[in-house]
């Protein structure tokens, strides 16, 4: 089959690296994708928001199946818009649509859906501009740290953890009264702060059925040891050293299960993936957040240990077979790091020419935000410019090939964390 993935960023060059290896597979498009894409798959110069061309590709190309890879189209309605046209109604997509799209679309929505079902999570309330009084005077009694959450989509930074009052006051003026991050801050969540360690688990749904996908830890920060401002993402590791299989199964129980039957009850016809970002506090999981496509970087760890047939199990997912699917996983360790453009995550400049990449051994290097310059080279497009994957049969063997080949790639201006996975070496010491 044609198969059509939409995004331009590692989490769909991860998709498509995989895809472009099945059999099922017979020509493979992304729309945009990036430099990375173009040696597995055809680039189509479309924005993954630009629905009535991504309809007009599929149309021409014969496309049987679309892989949604960020949120943004997912919470804008693609899945709604192709269900509501007679002319794509043989085309399988893999995405929610908007109403399943709200549970992170939406930080109000999901903290009230897991209210609503019993599902483990931190207090919270919401407040609007209309309620600020009540809100600030809610912040001065609060206990510290404060969460303070834009409501909406904002790109992964819309999450500010307050250690002072005075500091998650300014936050909330700022976000309800000045417009921090746009119409995402028109509501906002403030929450109690859990101290645990995070991690994220992946769930894969045909509406009815579904498989979990090997766990993952990313890291945020842009400084070593966590320190300084949040990024869409540093580096991740799979598996997860403190995420054994007990944990495991109290996350299918006590979150995975209910989630799935609040989205039915809710009469939600939920198809793809959903990314629960959980706190593991002495045991015991609590979510922090729903995401409603894989996470990134974490994709570029997930991915790689995942044995199966990808397109094959895109393909049972779409058609509601997902019980069926034999999914097979890999013991090995996977560790990413990820090279950033100089100034990320505030001002960067783009256009920098990449060398090295050919001399990267036994490692996965999946682009980001990459592109062609007008020679042909390939530039860095982007914050995050590529993920490097080593995979290994310890986490030390892994960290080592990871780092060694972000040492080995070029450009002006790069930086990238050295400690990606060092705290879980240190886990169990």
């Amino acid at each position: 089959m044609n198969i059509l993935i939409l995004g331009s960023g590692g989490r769909e060059h991860a998709f498509a690296w995989k895809i472009a290896q099945s059999p099922l597979c017979d020509t493979l498009f992304m729309a945009p994708g990036n430099a990375g894409t173009a040696s597995v798959a055809t680039n189509l110069s479309i924005s993954y928001n630009d629905f009535d061309s991504i309809a007009n590709a599929v149309i021409e190309n014969n496309i049987e199946l679309v892989i949604v890879g960020p949120e943004e189209p997912l919470v804008n309605g693609v899945v709604d818009y192709f269900n509501g046209r007679e002319d794509l109604a043989k085309v399988r997509i893999i995405g929610p649509d908007k109403a399943g799209a709200q549970l992170e679309g939406s930080k109000d929505f999901s903290k009230q859906f897991m209210q609503k079902y019993g599902v483990p999570t931190a207090a919270s309330r919401t407040f609007t501009a209309e309620e600020l009084e009540i809100g600030l005077e809610y912040i001065e009694n609060h206990s510290l740290p404060i969460v303070l959450k834009a409501d909406g989509l904002a790109a992964g930074k819309g999450v500010i953890i307050a250690e002072k009052h005075a500091d998650a006051i300014q936050a909330f003026r700022e976000m309800l009264l000045d417009g921090k991050f746009g119409k995402a801050g028109n509501k906002v969540v403030i929450e109690q702060f859990l101290k645990g360690i995070e991690l994220s688990v992946f769930v894969l749904t045909d509406g009815e059925h579904y498989k979990i996908l090997p766990e993952a830890k990313d890291y945020k920060r842009i400084g070593e040891n966590d320190t300084g401002l949040n990024t869409g993402g540093m580096g991740a590791v799979s598996p997860v050293v403190f995420a054994d299989a007990n944990f495991i199964r109290k996350v299918e129980e006590k979150v995975v299960k209910p989630t799935l039957y609040g989205l039915q009850s809710e009469g939600i016809k939920y198809v793809g993936f959903i990314f629960i970002g959980l706190m593991n506090i002495k045991g015991e999981p609590y979510v922090i957040e729903y995401n409603v496509r894989m996470g990134d970087p974490e994709t570029e760890v997930v991915i790689p240990r995942i044995q199966s047939d990808f397109a094959m199990l895109m393909a049972s997912t779409a058609k509601g077979t997902l019980q069926d699917f034999d999914l097979q996983i890999s013991p090995q360790v996977a560790v990413t790091t990820v090279v950033v453009s100089g100034g990320y995550p505030e001002d960067y400049e783009k256009g920098k020419v990449i060398s090295g990449t050919e001399k990267v051994e036994d490692v996965h290097v999946f682009h980001a935000g990459t592109t062609f310059n007008g020679n042909a080279e390939v530039v860095t497009n982007g914050g995050r410019v590529m993920a490097l994957t080593g995979l290994a049969n310890s986490l030390e063997n892994a960290v080592h090939k990871s780092q060694r080949a972000a040492q080995v790639v070029q450009y002006e201006g790069k930086y990238f964390r050295h400690d990606i996975g060092v705290d879980l070496i240190r886990y169990n010491d």
